[in-house]
């Protein structure tokens, strides 16, 4: 199992104690020295050779922007496109195999606060959607599902090809809150059927999903996580996960612990295993700790070392299992 982090910001010293906890492999977002429609090939390179000169892995990128313009099939979207699959092929000349990217236009992860109290007066990210009833429509006003797959299915036909040909997987994260529509917007990507629906639209090895458990634990009509793993995980789509859990489903839910969830975590690492992942696997969302500045809101560090020693301890459980 290849561990990974994301460290906010990618500094020397987060590269170093990524090290120290035993992380092999790191996701970063955009390169410090790059600016333009297109993310540019040299500062992709030279960030990955940071990585590895730290004795890491850079194996993710998150964050290479899908336009509103592309979302939603509104005029320039070709234009964006031509810049999106630049960024994807230049992805691939520098040798990192794995975007992660998101449908959700007008807006992206959403929260109605960031600062509520979980375990011991932690800091936690949390959703109310009774909350949103009364909030404005986005720009683009009421938005519906056959929209946004339409132009999905339109990405997908132009950007695979260039995916396949750079050899970089294509990651598609759930919609978060995988809730459906808000401020107007519909969130076609929100539950088990619509990523049966993704990797049936256009079928390649490169069209896959990043396996978001926090997000696939609110869903509706996703009883069992484990069995999500291997659903998916059995047909390769798997390419990355981010490894967290929430109190509940949709419509309301709280960020928790790694530790303390619904979820029954250790079933869902057997479930990797079980499938043969050997994608990276992050932590993702986690409470703020004590004497943080929550300044990144599910992101601050220490959360994260918490939640890498657990996922540590469930992997020698796991082996230990499947050794005896």
């Amino acid at each position: 199992m290849n561990i990974a982090l994301l460290p906010i910001p990618l500094s020397d010293t987060a590269l170093r104690l990524a090290n120290q906890l035993g992380v092999t492999q790191i996701v970063a977002g955009r390169p410090a020295d790059d600016s333009g429609p297109a993310w540019e090939f040299l500062p992709l390179l030279r960030m990955r050779q940071r990585v590895e000169a730290a004795g890491l892995k850079l194996t993710v990128i998150e964050g290479i922007p899908v336009t509103d313009r592309i979302k939603l099939g509104l005029p320039g979207r070709d234009e964006d496109l031509d810049h999106f699959c630049q960024s994807v092929s230049n992805m691939g000349a520098a040798g990192i195999p794995i975007l992660c990217y998101n449908w959700m236009a007008g807006f992206g992860w959403l929260r109605t606060s960031l600062a509520d109290r979980g375990r011991g007066g932690a800091l936690v990210t949390s959703y109310k959607h009774e909350l949103m009833n009364n909030a404005p429509l986005t720009e683009y006003g009421e938005v519906h599902d056959d929209q946004l797959w339409e132009a999905f299915e339109y990405f997908l036909k132009r950007v695979v090809p260039i995916a396949e040909s750079s050899g970089v997987k294509l990651a598609l994260h759930p919609d978060d809150p995988p809730l459906s529509p808000i401020r107007g917007m519909a969130r076609i990507i929100r539950s088990f059927e619509a990523f049966k629906r993704v990797i049936e639209l256009v079928p390649s090895p490169n069209n896959g999903l990043t396996f978001c458990q926090g997000n696939f634990a609110a869903m509706e009509d996703v009883p069992d996580v484990p069995e999500a793993i291997r659903y998916f995980g059995q047909r390769n789509k798997i390419f990355f996960s981010h490894f967290r859990d929430v109190s509940s489903k949709v419509p309301s839910f709280s960020e928790v612990f790694h530790d303390e969830g619904p979820t029954d975590m250790l079933a869902c690492m057997q479930a990797y295993y079980d499938v043969g992942f050997e994608g990276p696997i992050r932590p993702d969302h986690a409470p703020t700790l004590e004497g943080e500045s929550n300044d990144h809101p599910g992101y601050m560090i220490m959360g994260k070392v918490f939640a890498i020693g657990y996922m540590k301890g469930l992997i020698e459980a796991v082996e230990k299992n499947r050794a005896s």
